[in-house]
């Protein structure tokens, strides 16, 4: 198919933002798995190139505006797929909401015609986690140029380099009993990121009216954090006492996140904030957006994940 064809369902050339992150790095094979005219984007070029040395590689800082016009030069489609909370817990909010800004005011100046974005569930309120207020938000701003924007909205994704699950894997690998605060009992919907990757690659073709269409994904199961660890528990042989008090505070959580787990406690506490909302899906925009995609369920999605960790831990010979 030529890079220049334009319109519903042949969309041209397509930039991945964030090709390094966990979502980004698979969605950039799945794309290029597809045949879809690629170019993948971000801060260090050199590891893109070292790991994708046939495909086009730009430098993209959304916090540098200079360096994100160029990187959208050609390109009909932008996957978003920025989050400053990776570079520690403080400011984070402010660095997305910078980066955003500048993003929709690159793609205007580019004539990008879409850009779909990652963002988190949660019903929007005065009690949203900074966490996930600060994804919202995200959104909002990327849909406030002039180019459209389609949101999909997930809570944890289960997938072995996500820290979210990583954080929930590594607590139940290292503890047979588990003193949790009353946020273990918030319910989730999680997904697993082969499903995530099938709403992804398709939403870069799919015909929508709204200029900021958000659709909220998850899996087929609906499930408390506490559940979840025992779940998890029992797929991997093991016991797991789980004991809730009230008097542990996200931030104690989250400093004992971080001597337990490999998630530093910068990461984990925005994680945990956010534990305190509900993260499920809403409405039904992802059934009559996607009716052919049918997300696995939550077991099935950690023996996936689990498979792949111990593929990497101990590679086939």
């Amino acid at each position: 198919m030529p890079d220049d064809v334009r319109g519903p369902g042949y969309p041209g050339r397509t930039v991945v933002v964030g090709a390094s992150g966990a979502i980004g790095a698979r969605l950039a094979g799945a794309l290029r798995a597809a045949g879809v005219p690629l170019r993948l984007a971000g801060r260090r070029p050199e590891a893109l190139r070292a790991r994708w040395p046939d495909v086009e590689v730009v430098t993209l800082d959304v916090l540098q505006p200079e360096t994100i016009a160029p990187a959208l030069a050609e390109v009909d489609t932008a996957y978003y797929l920025v989050h400053a909370m990776g570079a520690g817990e403080v400011g984070f909010e402010d660095r997305d909401r910078l980066g955003a800004q500048a993003f929709a005011a690159g793609a205007a100046a580019a004539g990008l015609q879409r850009i779909v974005y990652l963002g988190g569930l949660g019903a929007t309120g005065e009690d949203l986690s900074h966490h996930l207020a600060s994804r919202h938000e995200t959104g909002r701003l990327l849909a406030g140029g002039v180019t459209p924007v389609l949101e999909f909205r997930a809570g944890m994704v289960i997938a072995k380099d996500s820290a979210s699950f990583v954080m929930l894997n590594d607590l139940v690998k290292r503890l047979p009993v588990m003193v949790t605060p009353e946020w273990v009992r918030t319910k989730s919907q999680p997904i697993g990121v082969d499903d995530v990757l099938r709403y992804l690659v398709r939403g870069r073709e799919i015909d929508v009216s709204a200029h900021h269409e958000i659709v909220e994904i998850g899996g087929a199961d609906v499930l408390s954090y506490r559940d979840m660890m025992q779940r998890v528990a029992a797929i991997r042989g093991r016991s797991l006492a789980v004991v809730t008090v009230p008097v542990l505070t996200p931030r104690l959580s989250s400093l004992w996140c971080g001597l337990v787990t490999s998630v530093p406690a910068s990461i984990a506490r925005p994680l945990i904030d956010g534990l305190v909302n509900e993260t499920i899906v809403r409405d039904d925009a992802a059934t009559r957006l996607f009716p052919d995609i049918r997300p696995i369920g939550f077991d099935a999605a950690v023996r996936v994940a689990l498979a792949e960790e111990a593929s990497v831990i101990d590679p086939p010979r």
